[in-house]
């Protein structure tokens, strides 16, 4: 189980990463660590260098997450709906990260607001990807009531990509959280079910069916360490990746 795994499949074309907001907090309580920033935004570099189409998803939960805002008594349409124009914050900075490293990069957002960023087109997203730009997606889906883990299963979808990988704060998925049960073990590979039927919170459930329907391997590994995207990449280092079949 705590083996380094392996991606048994051909090189990967374009791949969707999904960065969990809190990431971008670095050492910081809250908000924006620009030293964290520029360090994932020079990992990505890596991958866009060596010829890997890359979409990202960000996470806004280093600014405003929606699920607390509503347990704190807002309504959760509004409180989703500020979550969502975190993501958009986060969205530009990384721009900004990736751009001062020399990677083309476009903003597409699911709520339209045309003064700092596209609006979610599908096609010009293809577009984009295929001239060698990285593209974020911004606002989740654009509706209250889905995480941006649900908005990362969809355009990874969309964009026709062959894997989504998960940039966390722990290198896999644990049977228990790691932080917390020194105890806990790490999966090396698991099938879609298995994370459902354990409820083992990888992403949420709706993004899992996602990926299962669309057969997308997730690949779940840390990203805070330095060349760790790109270690992944190659099947190295260490991470989970969850797929229809958990056989190696």
């Amino acid at each position: 189980m705590s083996e380094p795994s392996t991606i048994t499949q051909k090189p990967f074309r374009r791949v969707l990463l999904k960065v969990s907001g809190e990431v971008l907090m670095g050492d910081t309580p809250y908000g924006i660590d620009t030293n964290t920033v520029q360090s994932v935004a020079e990992d990505i570099a890596q991958i866009v260098k060596s010829g890997v189409e890359l979409c990202i998803v960000i996470g806004g939960g280093n600014i405003f997450r929606g699920m607390a805002g509503a347990a704190k008594g807002m309504e959760r349409s509004s409180a989703d709906y500020m979550g969502m124009l975190a993501t958009v914050m986060n969205a530009l900075a990384m721009q900004d990260a990736l751009e001062r490293v020399g990677v083309s990069t476009r903003v597409q957002s699911a709520i339209p607001m045309a003064t700092v960023c596209e609006p979610y087109i599908r096609r010009r997203a293809q577009r984009h990807l295929e001239k060698g730009r990285v593209v974020i997606f911004a606002a989740g889906t654009g509706n209250p009531f889905f995480t941006t883990d649900t908005a990362a299963a969809l355009r990874a979808a969309e964009m026709q990509c062959d894997a989504l990988f998960k940039g966390t704060s722990v290198d896999g998925v644990y049977t228990a959280d790691p932080k917390k049960d020194a105890s806990a073990q790490r999966y090396d590979r698991l099938t879609y079910m298995d994370v459902l039927a354990k409820d083992l919170r990888v992403m949420d459930a709706s993004a899992v069916a996602l990926m299962r329907d669309s057969n997308i391997p997730i690949v779940v590994f840390s990203i805070k360490g330095r060349g760790n995207l790109l270690n992944v990449l190659r099947g190295e280092g260490t991470f989970t990746v969850v797929a229809q079949d958990a056989a190696a």
